[in-house]
């Protein structure tokens, strides 16, 4: 009698465990990247730290040939001072830019 009322009181807490991990909130940091590197906050991109696949997948209009062009204007020119900024690399229009101005962060 003793095994059986442990046993089910072991059950409830695991069950209870189980379904808690479940329904936590999912972590805001997306599959494939460290905490430590964190491109993508809240749902907007950070221009200074965003890596060409993060860029090319998170923002309309962007390909892997511009997400490059982004990164290389980065390395070359420094961290970006404003989201405006991104008109200076080449293929970035202001239509492109007012697409994902929403999405875009430099902080």
């Amino acid at each position: 009698m003793f095994k059986g009322r442990v046993s089910s009181l072991l059950f409830a807490v695991f069950a209870t465990l189980s379904v808690a991990t479940v329904a936590a909130e999912p972590s805001k940091v997306r599959a494939g990247s460290s905490a430590a590197a964190v491109h993508v906050v809240e749902g907007k991109v950070n221009l200074n730290t965003a890596d060409a696949e993060t860029l090319q997948r998170e923002l309309t209009g962007i390909g892997a040939t511009k997400a490059e062009a982004i990164v290389e204007y980065r390395e070359a020119n420094g961290p970006f001072v404003a989201v405006d900024e991104l008109l200076e690399v080449k293929g970035i229009g202001a239509a492109t830019l007012d697409k994902n101005r929403d999405k875009l962060t430099i902080n």
